[in-house]
């Protein structure tokens, strides 16, 4: 097996993973900050496990210092990526408990830087998202979930909202009339920050509950926690077969958005 570097953003719910022998707190310093994560190894491959919201779930959504968490990886030169995401459902066929790799996103944000490229160089760059998230990746998901016999849900429409406050009824409806499925909270800018850095990305969205107005009780922190922790066994599982189903050379074209990015 290729010596391949792998790293998994972990969302609400996922601070830790068990899974990482010879496993070590580093350091990484970018242009955009500090950021702090754990290496490891597993069967083989080095892995990277990185805390979104930090241990203790100490930094909310709309102040992650994506930039940096991003650049960070990149200056690794990591392989891939996979992200999880706690998430609100907009649809019955979505359950709670259930685990879908997304394959579409809307920007529902306000106030988040969303690129690296703002003009300083004197050029401005657009990158294209026809197919937002890495298919290399995704397909390892799949695969992983086949082998464990757990159910993937493939594709899906993720809209991102600024938080950290719950959406309103009457925004869930607006959502679901655009098309989207899930709500959640940081998968972007994560997810053009990593297509513009040229990293091979993919989120692995986990319901939590039913979006407002459509769930019978009010929304609470505390209810999304708790199905995380229910579901985290076999989430790790999930994880840990989808990093070994990588494949160490992609014939995706992820790495050719990444050409100008400079860590």
């Amino acid at each position: 097996m290729a010596d391949i570097k792998v790293a998994i953003i972990g969302g609400t719910g996922v601070y830790n993973q068990s899974l990482l022998e010879n496993e070590k707190e580093i350091t990484v310093d970018t242009r955009f900050g500090t950021v702090k994560m754990n290496q490891g190894e597993y069967q083989g491959r080095t892995v990277y496990f990185m805390a979104r919201h930090g241990g203790g779930h100490s930094v909310p959504p709309h102040l992650v210092n994506y930039r940096a968490n991003i650049t960070a990886l990149k200056k690794l030169e990591v392989n891939a990526v996979i992200a999880t995401a706690a998430v609100g459902t907009l649809r019955k066929s979505m359950p709670p408990g259930s685990r879908v790799v997304i394959d579409q996103f809307i920007d529902f944000t306000k106030n988040r830087v969303p690129t690296f490229y703002e003009g300083e160089e004197g050029y401005v760059v657009h990158t294209d998202f026809s197919e937002p998230y890495c298919s290399e990746v995704r397909e390892a998901v799949f695969r992983a979930g086949k082998k464990l016999g757990q159910e993937v849900i493939d594709g899906g429409c993720y809209i991102c909202a600024e938080g950290p406050r719950f959406e309103t009824p009457a925004e869930i409806m607006m959502m679901e009339k655009w098309g989207g499925d899930l709500v959640g909270m940081t998968n972007v800018p994560e997810v053009v920050l990593a297509r513009e850095a040229g990293l091979c990305y993919a989120t692995i969205a986990l319901p939590t509950n039913y979006a407002a107005g459509i769930s019978a009780t009010p929304l609470t922190h505390e209810e999304v926690l708790e199905e995380m922790e229910r579901g985290k066994p076999h989430l790790d599982q999930l994880l840990a077969t989808s990093l070994l189903e990588i494949k160490a050379k992609h014939s995706c074209h992820c790495n050719e958005a990444g050409l100008n990015f400079k860590v």
